[in-house]
């Protein structure tokens, strides 16, 4: 029974202290975090995003039909005007052209032998039967003279010289065969035949070499490589785009801007770049043309802002989505605050300035801001400032300042 007694009195002196001890922590000034107004010069962005797109630029388009049989550069690389980019398969064009060089030898061989009267066997064996019909001429026209001597003289029969003079004219008719067979080796005809086959057979190497180079896809600029996507195996239709090339040192980014806030936008405001794909980096450049009408992208209503950025690495490629923050209003040696430092009653925006220990409500407007600081006029250097927290404030608490 005094066990039970003990403890419900050491319960309720506990319970009384925990209650004290609350009713202390309530009447003490609550513990609030301050911060100092300072002067600076502050610089008010609009944030956004954009999209990158060449200045100057040309598409290299496929001069034939056929399959991609090497690619010869990659997304990025730099090129000259006339590099070769992609080759189109052209084993067929190498056969043609190889078919009509052979012909074009062939003929021209054929051409040698007739200009040269013909072929140098043929000239060879007309030229020994000639050489052998005319020493039969010659033998027979002595039999002929001998017999008709004799004939006077009564000593030959006319018999004997009537055969004798047919074999001197038998002799003369074959000498004269031999030359017109001689001069029938090469015919008009067969000349201009083989010039024929020989022009066909040029035209067909021409045609076949004309081919071969347009299996060559070729740079139409100097520049980057920045669209380009093939695989070999890939097949192209004669004028199909291959690759674009632009020159990238600078490039055009349309800025999309919400319709608010084109007004604090004009033609030569700073502009940076970043880009997700390469984080760390930043490019710098100035509004180019101001948004020409409202277009509606998504869920907002924005303006197509040009800005022109520099890219002396030329690795912003065109087609890439980028965030981009133009810089609207600077405004220098100005009072500024922490953006959460600002509290609004209603419409009134105001702060809660530390008197002693105390807080004091007071109006502000508000000036140059970003995304951090904002510019407050009716402040001076040095004021304490408190922070908004999960605790309400109101004028006139006491409070226990923190800085």
């Amino acid at each position: 029974m005094k066990l039970r007694y003990a403890v419900i009195l050491i319960l309720v002196v506990a319970g009384a202290a925990a209650f004290w001890r609350v009713s202390q922590a309530r009447s003490e000034p609550p513990s609030v975090t301050f911060v100092k107004a300072k002067r600076e010069t502050i610089e008010s962005t609009l944030a956004t995003n954009g999209k990158v797109e060449p200045i100057e630029w040309a598409v290299a388009h496929a001069p034939r039909s056929g399959s991609v049989a090497r690619i010869l550069v990659a997304k990025g690389a730099q090129v000259k005007k006339g590099d070769p980019l992609v080759e189109i398969d052209s084993s067929d064009a190498a056969a043609e052209k190889s078919s009509a060089e052979s012909r074009i030898a062939q003929v021209k061989t054929e051409l040698d032998v007739l200009n040269q009267g013909g072929k140098k066997a043929d000239h060879t064996e007309i030229d020994n039967a000639l050489g052998k019909a005319k020493l039969e001429l010659q033998n027979a026209q002595v039999v002929l003279d001998s017999l008709k001597r004799l004939q006077a003289k009564q000593a030959a029969t006319s018999a004997e010289v009537t055969e004798a003079q047919a074999r001197v004219d038998h002799a003369r008719l074959e000498i004269q065969a031999l030359e017109q067979r001689r001069s029938s080796l090469v015919a008009a005809t067969d000349k201009a035949a083989a010039e024929a086959r020989l022009h066909e057979a040029e035209a067909s190497a021409k045609l076949a070499e004309t081919r071969l180079a347009m299996s060559v896809v070729r740079s139409p600029i100097d520049g980057t490589v920045y669209q380009f996507d093939l695989r070999p195996g890939a097949y192209l239709n004669a004028g199909d785009a291959v690759a674009s090339v632009g020159k990238l040192e600078r490039v055009h980014v349309t800025v999309y801007v919400d319709e608010p806030d084109l007004g604090k936008v004009a033609k030569g405001k700073p502009v940076t770049i970043s880009w997700d794909a390469l984080p760390g980096q930043k490019w710098q450049g100035k509004v180019d043309r101001a948004a020409s009408q409202i277009v509606t992208l998504g869920a907002r209503q924005v303006g197509e802002v040009v800005c022109w950025i520099d890219n002396p690495k030329r690795n912003l490629l065109p087609g890439t989505n980028v965030n981009a923050e133009i810089l609207s209003e600077t405004a220098e040696n100005v009072i500024t605050l922490p953006k959460e430092a600002v509290q609004h009653k209603g419409a009134e925006a105001g702060v809660f300035l530390l008197d002693v220990n105390k807080l004091v409500w007071k109006p502000v407007t508000l000036g140059v801001g970003n995304t951090t600081r904002t510019q407050i006029p009716e402040l001076r250097e040095g004021d304490a400032v408190a922070l908004a927290g999960d605790r309400v404030l109101k004028d006139g608490d006491l409070v226990v300042p923190k800085f």
